[in-house]
């Protein structure tokens, strides 16, 4: 069968950097493609070559006879006077031509397009939705290819795994330029690595790339330099992590356990929290009794929330649901209409915000990193600003560029680099993966492993909120901050099982409900007060594992036997937790 595009020795240039070098390469029906490389490498060039929408230098492009394609980039264009219901719909003509159709249907709830509104006005919309509308319009199409640049920024974890499997079911081919790891393991069958001019292919998705990096790593390096190799370490965590990521490996599983032998785990978990707890002492930061709305919406509704030393917290929810205003609350940035904030004295304190805050224009990159300090210390790792900037996507050519000429990205890589240099000991991260591609994300995560301190995160990212947070909570709407000991599968869960439509209550059904004996009140009553008094106790138990863990703070063996015991406590507060709502929703 032919191939629906092919490319016959493509090269393209801008200025004199050449970004695509005789690339040759085709995209045959069905395939699902995921573009990877660094950024400013070629892989927008590629998808703009590829599509049509950017002319070679030189060499061939053609598509197939009658080819149907979609193209998102992230230059989002629509049209003037237009509303979403006009860009998303307009192929359809009467309403119900496309509520008829559960696929277009499903596209326009999975991409929140009827949170949005159909008749908002385009001009009203922000980039994110505007990207989400552009979206949601090309996959609405009847399609043999969708060709898609960074479709995961603007999505929340849901919005990317309701994309994930649209793709999958859709059967038409795919070519996606993207930095979500997790979206590319699940959606790719095959990863082009744009470098240098170059288009390297390799079956599969991104740990199947990563296992062909860290082999190509290992034959050109030494017994030592393989050790450190990054690509190693991250094929580690993606052969030690759930088995969700390693349940349909392509590459040889052998082979890769061989290649990971000596490899350590991420992070010594341990010795980071004895370390973060005589850096910080027992308070780092508190909410009691919190209560803050903004409009007419309560987003946080009398909660007490504590985050510990060492706590290592990544924080979901639809977008909307509060996250960075929740940040924001622990930062300090904003204040609650009831309870307080309390934060420790030792706290040193660091945000990155998803706004740039006000950079040094007149100054150069390193200049601008050196401002804040000449070296930084990461747990047993010590840097220089210049080295911490390579790590973070600056070489050292591109550290003497003016901060006034950094694009966007690299204005945000650069604000968490000076964040970074100030040697905090308390993290708030809000969307850090904006903007970064894999290699400066690996870099990240290299050094979040080794940092000895307190994290909240809040990110669409889930490979990212897996891999750095031990602890997930998650806002869903009911002004409650709600631990999930299952991670972000039991969010999805949770999710997915809050769409189901309720069954219609029968007469019957009404009739029985009000019949309910007061029995079964006064049962519910004396149920309630069992479960608040078991509440205390394990209330208590917390309180006092706490100390002894802050007392054995130079003993890593009873540390680890503390903690244990303290995750079991905390596992069972959040079963009493759930029983005590239901049988509070029960007596309501």
């Amino acid at each position: 069968m032919a191939n629906l595009v092919n490319l016959e020795a493509v090269s393209k240039s801008y200025g004199v950097k050449p970004l695509l070098d005789g690339v040759s390469l085709g995209v045959a029906a069905g395939q699902r493609i995921g573009v990877v490389g660094l950024n400013g490498g070629g892989k927008t060039t590629l998808l703009e070559v590829l599509s049509g929408l950017a002319e070679p230098d030189s060499g061939r492009v053609s598509h197939v006879g009658g080819l149907r394609m979609a193209v998102v980039t992230q230059r989002t264009e629509l049209p003037d006077g237009s509303t979403v219901g006009d860009v998303v719909l307009e192929r359809y003509g009467a309403e119900h031509e496309w509520a008829a159709d559960a696929r277009v249907r499903s596209i326009v709830d999975g991409l929140g397009i009827t949170a949005i509104g159909l008749d908002t006005p385009t001009a009203n919309l922000s980039g994110g939705e505007r990207r989400r509308v552009s979206l949601a319009a090309a996959l609405t199409g009847e399609l043999d290819l969708v060709v898609l640049d960074e479709p995961t920024n603007h999505l929340d974890v849901e919005g990317v795994q309701w994309l994930a499997d649209h793709l999958l079911t859709r059967r038409i081919a795919v070519v996606v330029v993207t930095h979500d790891r997790w979206f590319l393991d699940t959606v790719a069958t095959l990863t082009w690595e744009v470098a240098n001019g170059r288009v390297e292919m390799y079956e599969g998705g991104y740990a199947d790339w990563i296992f062909a990096r860290a082999e190509r790593a290992r034959l050109a390096a030494t017994a030592e330099e393989k050790r450190q190799n990054l690509a190693r370490k991250e094929l580690a965590w993606l052969r030690r992590g759930p088995q969700a990521r390693s349940s349909k490996p392509r590459y040889r599983i052998d082979a890769a356990e061989a290649l990971i032998a000596d490899v350590p785990p991420p992070r010594d978990s341990v010795e980071l929290m004895a370390f973060a707890k005589r850096r910080l002492g027992k308070t780092v930061l508190e909410l009691e009794d919190t209560t803050y709305t903004v409009g007419d919406r309560t987003l946080l509704d009398h909660v007490t929330w504590r985050v510990g030393p060492g706590d290592r917290i990544g924080l979901v929810g639809i977008n909307g649901s509060g996250k960075t205003s929740l940040l924001k609350l622990l930062g300090g940035d904003v204040e609650g209409s009831t309870g307080r904030r309390i934060e420790g004295k030792t706290v040193a304190l660091a945000h990155l915000r998803q706004e740039l805050d006000d950079l040094p224009g007149d100054l150069r990159v390193l200049q601008a990193i050196e401002q804040v300090a000449g070296r930084v210390v990461f747990g047993k790792q010590e840097m220089t600003a210049s080295q911490l900037g390579e790590k973070l996507g600056f070489p050292q050519a591109r550290q003497w560029t003016p901060v006034g000429d950094l694009s966007g990205g690299e204005r945000r890589r650069l604000q968490l680099c000076r964040l970074l240099m100030a040697e905090p000991n308390v993290l708030l991260l809000d969307e850090p993966t904006n903007d970064l591609d894999i290699d400066t994300l690996q870099q990240l995560e290299d050094l979040l492993d080794g940092w000895p301190g307190t994290m909240v995160v809040v990110s669409h990212d889930r490979y990212l909120v897996e891999r750095v947070c031990d602890t997930i909570v998650a806002l869903f709407g009911d002004g409650r901050i709600t631990h999930l000991p299952g991670g972000i599968e039991e969010y999805l869960n949770r999710r997915a099982l809050a769409k189901e439509p309720a069954a219609a209550t029968t007469p019957t059904a009404a009739k029985a409900e009000a019949k309910k004996s007061a029995a079964d009140l006064r049962a519910a009553q004396k149920d309630l007060g069992r479960l608040e008094r078991k509440l205390d106790q394990l209330h208590s138990k917390e309180e006092k594992l706490h100390a002894a863990l802050l007392e054995a703070a130079t003993d890593p063996a009873k540390l680890m036997e503390l903690n244990a015991e303290l995750k079991g406590v905390k596992g069972e507060i959040e079963d009493v937790e759930g029983r005590w709502l239901e049988t509070s929703e029960l007596l309501e």
